[in-house]
């Protein structure tokens, strides 16, 4: 997601121990850089609980780091005696969670986020059998939607209780907000039809198809500007031209700042098993700002708008999405969708942890 879990405290890797924490838990948080960061270990305010992190950089040498690790996290929780051990972010650390909590004899959450087999971790030879036996015998896996639970209880037969955590947003930064005081504060044009998206502008998340539709839309409609923001595919330049405008990796509240300054925010999702079962984070974010949307009619998404259907488009079909969006123009439809905070999510998680507390 272009963030850091620790510096930017930045979605559900951040918000679910931190508000575990604000419930009165003590928790503790092992991060592994994969990248050539840091090791550090701070504690973040969370009363009335407490949240520490601990961060290790695998550095140059990640093959003798990433096999001495796993022995050096179990002293490490050994010496914390947790009550529960939750593990989430990617494959290795799912697999590493159960591993910890089988030789801990502590129960075993996993979290998956996304569906990690469409992650490129998946190719490396026995990534996921071993993730699938992971879950496969958690006693709670949570799901960012719906479909991935069905998912994780039809394919991966898990044995204990699935239940669909979607990601939240923080309504502090992500609310209504005046349209021409975003545009100035981001220097865009005050009184163009504005339409655009922020995140991982990738071939991987379907951003191709809105290039493809904006190709339609700038030669019929010369009012309307493309607005982006995010981390460019190399391999996938954006669109060139005067009427497209490239903001670059926005800051949290800038994003909120560029949904408030559109007319319309749009989510390509690609019909894959990436995009199956995810549930775009943005959804919420744009609605929290009350942006009118479109959206690919694509798992998890299409299901949350399909009362909906001027905001929804099919699949692949970039001419289908340039006429969404030219409707969603000429006669907006802000959804009501009602967005459930972290507080409240979590208390969701916290009354299933408890019963495991309990065993």
């Amino acid at each position: 997601m272009d963030k850091d879990v620790v510096a930017d405290r930045y979605g559900r890797l951040y918000e679910i121990p931190y508000q575990l924490s604000r419930l009165g838990h003590a928790v503790e948080v092992f991060c592994l850089d994969y990248k050539s960061g840091l090791a550090q270990r701070l504690e973040h305010e969370a009363s009335p609980g407490s949240l520490r992190w601990n961060s290790r950089a695998l550095g140059s040498g990640i093959l003798p780091q990433a096999v001495r690790y796993p022995s050096r996290l179990l002293r490490a929780l050994q010496s914390f005696s947790p009550d529960i051990v939750i593990g989430a972010s990617d494959i290795p650390h799912v697999v590493l969670g159960w591993w910890l909590a089988r030789r801990l004899g502590r129960p075993y959450v996993a979290d998956l986020y996304d569906n990690f087999e469409s992650f490129g971790q998946a190719r490396i030879p026995g990534m996921v059998p071993a993730l699938r036996h992971a879950v496969r015998n958690a006693d709670v896996v949570t799901t960012t939607s719906e479909p991935l639970a069905r998912f994780v209880r039809s394919v991966y037969r898990a044995r204990g209780d699935v239940f669909a955590l979607p990601s939240s947003v923080d309504l502090a930064v992500f609310h209504p907000r005046d349209q021409q005081a975003c545009r100035r504060h981001l220097g865009l044009p005050l009184h163009a039809k504005l339409i655009g998206t922020a995140g991982g502008l990738s071939r991987m998340k379907g951003i191709d198809t809105l290039y493809a539709a904006w190709q339609l839309l700038a030669h019929s409609h010369p009012e309307v500007h493309l607005v982006l923001a995010g981390s460019i595919d190399a391999d996938l330049p954006i669109p060139k031209g005067e009427r497209v405008h490239y903001l670059g990796q926005l800051q949290h509240a800038s994003v909120a700042e560029l949904f408030c300054a559109l007319d319309v925010g749009v989510m390509c999702v690609p019909d894959t098993p990436f995009g199956r079962y995810c549930f775009p984070q943005k959804a919420y974010e744009m609605l929290a700002c009350a942006l009118p949307v479109v959206a690919s009619d694509v798992g998890a998404i299409g299901g949350l708008l399909e009362s909906y259907p001027s905001c929804l488009f099919r699949g692949a079909d970039a001419a289908h999405l340039a006429q969404q969006i030219t409707t969603q123009l000429t006669t907006p439809t802000v959804p009501a969708v009602p967005i459930e905070d972290w507080a409240g999510l979590v208390a969701r998680l916290h009354a299933k942890l408890s019963k495991l507390g309990q065993r």
